[in-house]
């Protein structure tokens, strides 16, 4: 009741039409938090089963998940709504998170981050774009440009793997380079700004 209240109030003050963008980055912020505390999960058990490269490419994209819930939590804020505002504050409690082999939870991975630039981003999008509003824009773009990168790293490594080839990276520590401002994520040093979001490089984060 109180949550149909609180609705109603900001939908006043803001209109039916921006409410629906709130509640999208409100969904986005609680799927981005989710996906890095599994990524964060993951790269553990790669550690424990010996694939310390792939431990830091979850750490990799645990930090650019973490990334992605910020940038949502900052435009809510603007926006007047409230970061966790669908989940926790309702009494919604989350779902156990499952931790199985490295290899299942690199497809796992792939799986979270292609529904996110299939469907969620490019839903958001259609919502966002008519009512041109930039903020929601911006933060909905970046995540996607960088879900997308994070799905070739998995498509990449997944390849290698069950494909018998040489072994690589897998097996030793390994630098991955994240944008700290959309998340953007790539195996090696690659251009002088982020294919994302134009970030200078030299400002990407090495994560081990």
């Amino acid at each position: 009741m109180q949550a149909m209240v609180t609705d109603r109030m900001i939908a006043h003050t803001v209109g039916v039409e921006d409410l629906t963008v709130i509640r999208n980055l409100e969904t986005a912020f609680e799927e981005e938090t989710k996906t890095s505390s599994a990524y964060k999960a993951y790269a553990t058990r790669a550690d424990e089963e010996g694939f310390p490269g792939l431990a830091s490419l979850f750490r990799a994209t645990a930090l650019a998940e973490q990334i992605h819930a910020g940038n949502h939590a900052r435009v809510l804020r603007h926006m007047g709504g409230s970061p966790g505002h669908m989940g926790a504050s309702r009494g919604i409690d989350a779902p156990k998170l499952r931790i199985e082999g490295t290899l299942d939870n690199l497809k796992t991975a792939r799986v979270d981050q292609k529904f996110e630039v299939d469907y969620l981003y490019p839903a958001f999008l259609t919502t966002a774009v008519p009512l041109f509003d930039s903020t929601a824009i911006r933060s909905f773009h970046w995540a996607l440009e960088a879900d997308k990168s994070h799905v070739q790293l998995y498509n990449d490594v997944l390849a290698r793997v069950q494909g018998g080839g040489s072994p690589g990276w897998e097996f030793e520590k390994h630098a991955f380079f994240v944008c700290g401002l959309c998340g953007f994520a790539a195996e090696y040093p690659e251009n002088e700004n982020c294919p994302g979001c134009n970030y200078l490089w030299e400002k990407f984060e090495a994560v081990m």
